[in-house]
């Protein structure tokens, strides 16, 4: 007789956004409050206080980012279709697996997926963030929250942690197929492809976190399925004084413009979720830098969402890092 296999937990790493105007602040505090992101002297005094000061400085100009894209961000609702999704093709294959949502700075937090798991009978969680390339104040939060909560909740099951997966070959396949439907029909002279990943401060990869090495390896998997088509990498989102990775997504926009690109393609590489990056940096602000730099044509390729193809790669490199198969994942004995 068939046994049911033990409940293996999916936790959906994201960084989260305010889902209303009015959760816009509070997000912002959380975000600054976070020490692996910003590192300040003193910080357990000192970090408080300025993420209450600059998250009520920010707040405004953020709020009306927020209010031009319908008043929040979608990412809640996104990462629940894609958490959904998985979930059904994991139980397809046999296995006893639940799917749940750890935001860093919004709702539902990495608590309530500990909360969660531990009231289901969780043996074995899989931490997936939703950020392909490794970085330390990204991934590397997020998998520091996680413990924290599981150590809060006393939540014993053990956690296997997928770092990255910037060139796993089913993501590559869900990336290249955005790319694809992009370019199709469109001409092919005076294209440009611009991979437009997050920017980070350059003192972290100075002290040799692997991002913009992870980002590199996504492009050149990305390039192999269009060869004849020329392309750069830059880096978006930057905030402060300090020098950061660059060069910046806007600063490239106007260097490919005064060489003549007639239509630029942005492919925003370093996210799997629609938010504010991709729907306000990329698609009004930086589509407005474009027409000044006097690109004809921009076209953003679509994030993967919940496109069959990326939670097809989801659901295999759950597989990979669970280690089940055949009998196992059906509950045999």
């Amino acid at each position: 007789m068939p046994l049911t296999a033990p409940l293996t937990g999916v936790v959906l790493l994201n960084m989260g956004g305010p889902d209303s105007l009015d959760a816009v602040r509070p997000f912002l505090a959380r975000l600054f409050s976070d020490q692996d992101l910003i590192r300040l002297p003193a910080s357990f005094i000192t970090q408080p206080l300025f993420a209450w000061i600059v998250s009520g400085v920010r707040a405004r100009k953020v709020k009306r980012y927020y209010e031009e894209i319908g008043g929040g961000s979608p990412i809640g609702r996104l990462t629940e279709l894609q958490r959904a999704a998985l979930e059904a093709a994991l139980r397809e294959t046999g296995g006893n697996f639940r799917v749940y949502v750890g935001m860093r700075y919004w709702y539902p937090l990495s608590k309530h997926a500990v909360l969660g798991m531990k009231e289901d009978g969780v043996r074995l969680a899989v931490a997936l963030p939703l950020y392909p390339q490794y970085f330390s104040a990204t991934t590397g939060s997020s998998m520091k929250d996680l413990k924290k909560w599981m150590r809060w909740a006393g939540a014993a099951f053990p956690v296997r942690e997928i770092r990255s997966y910037p060139d796993h070959p089913g993501y590559i396949a869900a990336l290249s197929e955005k790319v694809r439907e992009t370019v199709s029909g469109a001409d092919p002279a005076g294209m440009h492809l611009l991979f437009s990943a997050h920017g980070v401060p350059q003192s972290f990869i100075d002290a040799g976190d692997p991002y913009q090495g992870e980002v590199e390896r996504t492009v050149a998997a990305v390039m192999r399925a269009f060869p004849e088509i020329p392309h750069s990498i830059s880096y978006q989102s930057r905030a402060g004084r300090a020098k950061w990775l660059g060069p910046d997504t806007a600063s490239e926009v106007r260097r490919v413009g005064r060489e003549g690109v007639r239509t630029l393609v942005v492919v925003a590489v370093s996210f799997v979720s629609d938010h504010i990056e991709t729907l306000h940096e990329l698609d009004i602000r930086l589509r407005a830098t474009a027409e000044e730099a006097g690109i004809a044509k921009f076209l953003r390729v679509p994030v993967p969402n919940d496109s069959p193809t990326f939670i097809a790669a989801l659901k295999d490199i759950v597989l990979g890092a669970a280690e089940l198969g055949g009998d196992t994942l059906k509950g045999k004995a």
